[in-house]
């Protein structure tokens, strides 16, 4: 059987793949750069987090995020809320945008993982699991959940001189999902899954 091998993302280099202790890494003999880490229990941690998210989402998506309480009125919005107030205020395009990379590629990225991760853990091999993971890979960049967070906490500290925030069940869930996908970022090994995924 042939030695698998990877190519270095730096300088192209094809170097050998070795098998490497728990929590090391593989760097290129030419560059220096990093080639892969070994993560114990990637699948299961990654799978667990992935899991995670997506009911987190779940609950970001059902319950109150903010409420602005002002000379007596309450106003309640949830998470879609300011991205359709968004669609009426500024380009449809940036609404999107928005919508994309802090609800949409997230829930697509994590239920992408839970299928491939779940495929890997339960044994079953699904035919599309290799397309699967690499939209995975490749939606990773795009899911700007810290940066949407970023975005509402700059609003609120201009909000609470003109009225009262209330925050929600939602704010905290989509708080700990900022948090879970780096989670994921930092667990997953796209090398051992792929390793697993040869029959």
């Amino acid at each position: 059987m042939m030695q698998p091998v990877i190519a270095c993302h730096e300088c192209d280099l094809l170097q050998q793949v070795k098998p490497l202790p728990p929590k090391s890494t593989a760097r290129c003999v030419r560059c220096g750069a990093l080639l892969y880490v070994h993560t114990p229990d990637t699948i299961d941690r990654s799978l667990a987090f992935a899991i995670t998210g997506l009911v987190l989402m779940l609950i970001a998506n059902i319950y109150p995020f903010l409420s602005l309480e002002s000379q007596g009125a309450t106003l309640e919005t949830t998470l879609i809320t300011g991205t359709l107030i968004l669609a009426r205020q500024s380009p449809i395009g940036l609404a999107f945008l928005v919508l994309l990379t802090s609800m949409l590629v997230p829930c697509i990225l994590m239920g992408a993982l839970v299928v491939v991760l779940g495929s890997i853990k339960w044994g079953q091999r699904l035919p599309a699991c290799r397309r699967i993971f690499r939209l995975a890979l490749a939606l990773r960049p795009w899911s700007m959940t810290e940066v949407f967070m970023l975005g509402i906490l700059v609003s609120v500290v201009k909000l609470a001189k003109m009225a009262t925030i209330i925050p929600g069940t939602a704010l905290f869930a989509f708080l700990g999902l900022v948090f879970v996908l780096a989670a994921i970022n930092t667990v997953l090994d796209p090398h051992t899954v792929w390793e697993k995924m040869v029959p």
